[in-house]
């Protein structure tokens, strides 16, 4: 990611209400069964931590990753007010360089972010039987885009998956999906 890009986001970021988003997108809520209450998550461009904090508070140790520096840092004081902080680990990354190596995740949470160029990493990094909860801007009720999911593309990118849901509408898409 350019450094302007990163500036921006940090500036984003900083502008915003301290407190995190909330936890889980409500595409997910009809499906918050899924989502295991023990292992390992891996949260990417993980912003203000909402999404960590949530698996968290669930059970499960939880990696979050972004690229902005002030979004880790919301995100590392949202899981010390939510008492989960010993559960939450959170770095700067910047996904452009790949995947940060890693063992197997149980879960692998994405909530408004997509790189395409990530798509088979993410499937291999989930361990057997492990989750992933995408959702991204999609074209699909919205206007074309640069970062806008294409209509189907999310199902077609994790075709490997036992998909559980997915949906695209109001200029969203989604997917929930287990490794075989």
């Amino acid at each position: 990611m350019s450094e302007q890009d990163r500036v921006r986001w940090d500036t984003r970021h900083a502008m915003s209400a301290a407190d995190p988003e909330s936890g889980l997108p409500p595409v997910f809520a009809p499906f918050e069964s899924a989502f295991p209450d023990t292992g390992t998550a891996l949260d990417l461009a993980c912003g203000r931590g909402g999404g960590s904090v949530w698996l968290a508070r669930r059970g499960l140790q939880v990696w979050g990753i972004d690229v902005s520096a002030v979004a880790i840092a919301q995100a590392r004081a949202a899981a010390v007010g939510a008492g989960v902080a010993a559960r939450c680990r959170f770095d700067v990354v910047d996904l452009d360089d790949g995947l940060p190596a890693g063992p197997p995740v149980d879960v692998i949470f994405c909530h408004r972010f997509r790189d395409a160029r990530l798509d088979r990493a993410l499937v291999d990094r989930l361990a057997p039987g492990g989750l992933l909860a995408i959702s991204v801007l999609s074209e699909v009720g919205s206007s074309p885009g640069p970062y806008r999911a294409r209509p189907g593309e999310l199902t077609a990118a994790f075709a490997d998956l036992e998909v559980i849901a997915a949906g695209e509408g109001d200029g969203e898409a989604w997917l929930l999906g287990r490794r075989r």
